[in-house]
């Protein structure tokens, strides 16, 4: 990959819940104001997941304060799909969604194939490594891509 880093990106899954906030907020501490980042899910019927906001405190990155949207939604609210240079979908029907909308405007979308942890495990603890597995999966694609974070960690 590349290693530029976009004007602005959309990150975008199923439901807004777990990965596409989870790419949002890492994306955002990361590399700090130097580029625009949203996220949104092809449906928003589910809030912020628990174990989102759990393993991604691990890390600082903070979630709980997320309100889930759909493309539609966002749409609605004043973030074009056509502002945005980059849309990285992390699940199959985001990227049809994503390639859907977009096939009018000159976008790149990318499709990271991200393991959806919802469902996984049966005890707590099982559950938050499914979810670590899924962060670090963001994580490493985010710096495979973009390169390392420019923004200084505290």
């Amino acid at each position: 990959m590349n290693g530029k880093l976009p004007q602005s990106v959309l990150f975008c899954c199923d439901h807004n819940a777990v990965r596409s906030p989870m790419a949002e907020g890492m994306m955002k501490k990361f590399y700090g104001q130097d580029c625009y980042v949203q996220s949104a899910g092809v449906r928003n019927d589910l809030d912020i997941d628990g174990f989102a906001i759990a393993v991604c405190k691990e890390i600082g990155v903070e979630l709980s304060r997320h309100r889930v949207r759909s493309f539609e939604e966002m749409q609605q609210w004043g973030d074009d799909l056509s502002g945005f240079d980059l849309v990285v979908a992390l699940s199959p029907a985001s990227q049809r969604q994503a390639l859907e909308l977009t096939r009018y405007f000159h976008l790149t979308v990318e499709y990271w194939p991200i393991m959806d942890p919802t469902g996984i495990g049966e005890t707590r603890e099982a559950k938050l490594n499914a979810y670590r597995q899924t962060r670090d999966q963001i994580r490493a694609k985010m710096i495979e891509r973009f390169g390392p974070p420019t923004k200084v960690q505290d």
